[in-house]
């Protein structure tokens, strides 16, 4: 399975040292490492990083029960994407993705927060919380006034904690899909 894996996180010289489960990449695109432990001594932190191997975010989606999409799709949903925060968990040299969260923007006024993920294991620590804190924290950084997202129902309470409104000045959402 190495080379499919390679096909959606590039090549093997642009990933080499820097794959999921590899240490050490701890450059510039960390942001934080937080004072809560996961098992055995482990440590948590947030990373703008973008090399993200795309079937251990496939089973973190499958562990909260979200369908699947088409990997090629979530690779340029990354790529396109304005701030990609992840949360790792590393102990010794292995670091596995335990949540993640992106956003896309007209890097002037607007972003939408999309796919916020915590690992079913770490909710309930103020992880989910802490990395929306982050979300908010780099797209205010930007200069980005309005943030959006949208949140199924069983969540909404929860974004409502962190300052989000549901239909603000009656302002109501609306979709189109193909018929």
């Amino acid at each position: 399975m190495g080379f499919w894996k390679s096909l959606f996180t590039g090549s093997n010289a642009a990933t080499k040292g820097s794959r999921a489960g590899d240490a050490g990449l701890l450059d510039s695109r960390l942001i934080e490492v937080l004072p809560f432990q996961g098992e055995n001594g482990s440590r948590l932190y947030f990373s703008m990083e973008r090399q993200i191997d795309l079937y251990e975010l496939e089973e973190l989606c499958d562990a909260v029960g979200w369908s699947r999409r088409p990997l090629r799709k979530v690779k340029k949903a990354i790529a396109h994407s304005f701030l990609v925060i992840t949360l790792w968990e590393e102990l010794g040299n292995r670091r596995r993705l335990i949540g993640f969260s992106r956003a896309t923007s007209d890097h002037a006024f607007n972003a939408t927060i999309w796919d916020v993920v915590v690992s079913p294991k770490y909710q309930g620590k103020g992880l989910g919380k802490s990395l929306m804190k982050q979300m908010i924290k780099k797209l205010r950084a930007e200069d980005i006034s309005n943030i959006t997202l949208f949140a199924d129902p069983q969540v909404v309470s929860f974004y409502q904690t962190l300052g989000f409104v549901v239909d603000p000045e009656g302002i109501k959402g609306m979709f189109w899909y193909p018929e």
